[in-house]
């Protein structure tokens, strides 16, 4: 008989179109209702903040949070079901970082390091002119981008503070901390 355990799995949620219940920030809601029904347990969910675009010039403003999520399967299992959630509202991968209804990126799960931290590494250090058009093939956990994005930290600060990446071993709250105040000031609770 195969076991299966929940595991914890930090999400980032964003987006800067409006899709068919609202606008973003009625999507946002919408998709957390949407996990739960879908098999996760949305065990916390943070304050929905507006955030500059990113990259700057690509659209509209966003609407980001973050989410701790309980869900029994593995990190594919949950990839998978924020991809299913992301299209019911609209979402259409077009564009890298481009204008979107809904954007669910699994953040961490746990502290997994995948596909292994070699890999990991390399996506890490990836120099910032490349990473606009590199994209990976394959599910990297954590995010490597995450301790540099201040939409990310922010929300992920009111959910998961004391969550310590498994590479850098720096908190959520450290990590944030680290970012320049101006980064941290341009993120504002709705």
């Amino acid at each position: 008989m195969l076991m299966t355990f929940n595991q914890q799995c930090l999400i980032a949620i964003g987006g800067n179109m409006p899709s068919a219940v609202g606008g973003p920030a009625e999507t946002l809601r919408a998709a957390l209702d949407m996990l739960r029904r879908e098999g996760a347990d949305v065990v916390a969910s943070s304050g929905l903040y507006s955030t500059p675009c990113f990259p700057a010039g690509v659209g509209p403003d966003y609407v980001n949070g973050a989410a701790v999520l309980d869900f029994a399967g593995g990190a594919r299992d949950v990839l998978a079901l924020l991809h299913r959630v992301e299209a019911a509202f609209g979402r259409e991968r077009v564009r890298r970082w481009g204008q979107r209804t809904l954007d669910l990126d699994l953040i961490a799960v746990g502290n997994q390091v995948l596909p292994d931290p070699e890999t990991f590494a390399i996506w890490h250090d990836l120099a910032p002119e490349v990473q606009t058009t590199a994209a990976p093939d394959q599910l990297i956990l954590p995010h490597p981008r995450m301790q540099d994005r201040a939409f990310v930290l922010v929300p992920l600060a009111d959910v998961a503070p004391e969550w310590v990446h498994p590479v850098l071993g720096k908190s959520v709250r450290q990590m944030l901390e680290a970012l320049p105040q101006s980064d941290r000031d341009a993120v504002v609770l709705l």
